[in-house]
């Protein structure tokens, strides 16, 4: 019976790493994309053009398409969030790479606004802080669910505050949301990692359905991961002259 227990103790560890091992792989490769398109989208004059009105390197305003871009990663994430279930792994792999690929067109603003060194500086530091927080939900004993909730409530907040901000454009609110986000979405780390472990040792799935939630569970991270650095970002970002 030992013996036994041992054995299965053993599969369930491996298995769980191949688990999770496939989730840091579909989060990273999310991450590469976003970052490609990004900076070539940033380099592409016709793109710029095509998205928003361009006053030598400055947005002054942006095109239907860039609304497009922007709004778009929502309704897939909702689509992904809410149907993975009912849809294919095809489908559910497309949707997740047509994601990444979609924020990182939103995202080339950032290669326009910042020196590049400073954004090479600010995923550094990003990559060590969600590195540092997702081994922490991966290997404490403390349940994580209650910092869960209320980094969600914070994550409404947050959502609220950024829609009024639209409209008053406060540096000094900016900045507090900027704090507010970075914490945040660090908490969120550590919790998601904890809860993309225990459905594993829930469900124990196999096949398509625990691709599908290897998927999720990506897009999950990721979502963290871009969020940190974005925060960071107005705390490290070097802005161009």
């Amino acid at each position: 019976m030992g013996a036994y227990n041992l054995s299965s103790t053993e599969a369930q560890g491996s298995g769980l790493r191949a688990y999770l091992l496939k989730i840091y792989n579909y989060m990273t490769g999310a991450l590469i994309l976003t970052g490609a398109i990004a900076f070539y989208s940033a380099k592409s004059e016709a793109l710029l053009n095509a998205m928003y009105i361009m006053q030598g390197e400055t947005i002054t305003g942006m095109k239907s398409l860039a609304w497009i871009v922007m709004f778009a990663p929502l309704g897939l994430v909702m689509f992904l969030s809410f149907g993975i279930q009912r849809m294919s792994l095809y489908t559910a792999q497309l949707s997740f790479w047509a994601y990444a690929a979609l924020v990182g067109l939103s995202l080339s603003v950032i290669f326009l606004t910042f020196t590049g060194e400073s954004i090479a500086q600010t995923l550094f530091i990003t990559a060590g802080t969600f590195g540092g927080m997702s081994l922490y939900g991966y290997t404490t004993q403390r349940d994580l669910t209650g910092m869960g909730s209320f980094m969600f409530m914070g994550l409404i907040g947050l959502i609220i505050a950024s829609m009024v901000n639209l409209f008053l454009k406060s540096p000094g609110l900016q900045f507090g949301l900027s704090v507010a986000g970075v914490i945040v979405f660090v908490g969120l780390t550590a919790f998601d990692t904890q809860k993309l472990k225990q459905l594993y040792v829930q469900t124990m799935g196999e096949g398509e359905g625990a691709e599908k939630i290897a998927i999720i569970g990506a897009l999950t991270l990721y979502l963290d991961f871009i969020n940190i650095f974005l925060n960071l970002l107005n705390f490290f970002g070097k802005r161009k002259r």
